[in-house]
């Protein structure tokens, strides 16, 4: 291993951390000092519900497709979602394995796990970038560092994928860029959107602790109504009879 790899892999990695935690914290501290409004009404709702509850219901959201219409009704998106996010915590994760505990790249079954997940996070952000690109609707909403994060993000996959073996004798070219790619991210994520992950628990936290005082989360869904063919066409026929009855409106007749 040449001296550019060590320190790619070990100190640069270091005082990139150091920075990004620092900018956490002062972010948190900052976070911390504005203190939550408080609720102007009795609590309301069904009594198997409360704060406490509907914190957690909030937080678990996420892992819940089911209770959002958004990703109840577009499984596929929500299935991207986790396959994007998996790669990103694999690709973490590696970053800390390749310096620190190698000796579990050789396995090849690990590594073939790695590679896929990493892999299939790729090819979802292919297509996230691309249908950021080609729909109207997601191209107009979107700025100059969602196009930049997310393209870097992919390529930062493909690195990540190539760099799993861990061969420097192979060639410390993919090595080189995988970490120094790294390292960027750590120094440009604090301050990019890509950090809205440090607002999550905070912003859930609040939304869970309101609704579940107001009896809202958790939410609570009963059977359907059982409606038969037969009855909306009643229904249908009998508006239709009543409306030809009654004639047209008085403004249509004096015309």
């Amino acid at each position: 291993m040449s001296e550019m790899l060590y320190f790619s892999e070990h100190r640069l990695q270091e005082a990139a951390l150091a920075v990004m935690a620092c900018v956490y914290a002062i972010r948190l501290a900052w976070l911390l000092r504005f203190k939550a409004g408080r609720e102007r009404q009795a609590p309301t709702g069904s009594l198997g519900s409360s704060k406490r509850k509907g914190i957690l219901y909030s937080w678990l959201n996420i892992g819940m497709p089911w209770a959002m219409e958004s990703t109840r009704t577009k499984t596929l998106l929500y299935g991207q979602f986790v396959v994007f996010h998996l790669g990103v915590v694999a690709a973490i994760v590696l970053s800390f394995i390749i310096p620190y505990a190698p000796q579990l790249l050789e396995s090849q079954a690990f590594v073939l796990v790695v590679q896929l997940t990493i892999g299939a996070a790729f090819l979802v952000g292919l297509a996230r970038l691309y249908r950021r690109i080609a729909n109207r609707t997601m191209r107009a909403i979107s700025t100059p560092d969602d196009f930049f994060s997310l393209a870097l993000l992919t390529t930062w996959f493909l690195f990540a994928l190539l760099a799993a073996p861990n061969r420097p004798e192979q060639g410390e070219a993919i090595l080189l860029a995988y970490f120094l790619m790294t390292a960027f991210f750590l120094l440009y994520v604090p301050f990019s959107k890509i950090s809205h992950y440090l607002y999550y628990p905070f912003t859930r936290y609040y939304l869970g602790k309101t609704l579940g005082y107001r009896g809202v989360f958790p939410l609570y869904r009963g059977p359907r109504p059982a409606v038969s063919t037969g009855s909306v066409f009643n229904h249908a026929a009998s508006d239709m009879r009543r409306l030809a009855a009654e004639g047209p409106p008085n403004d249509l007749r004096r015309q």
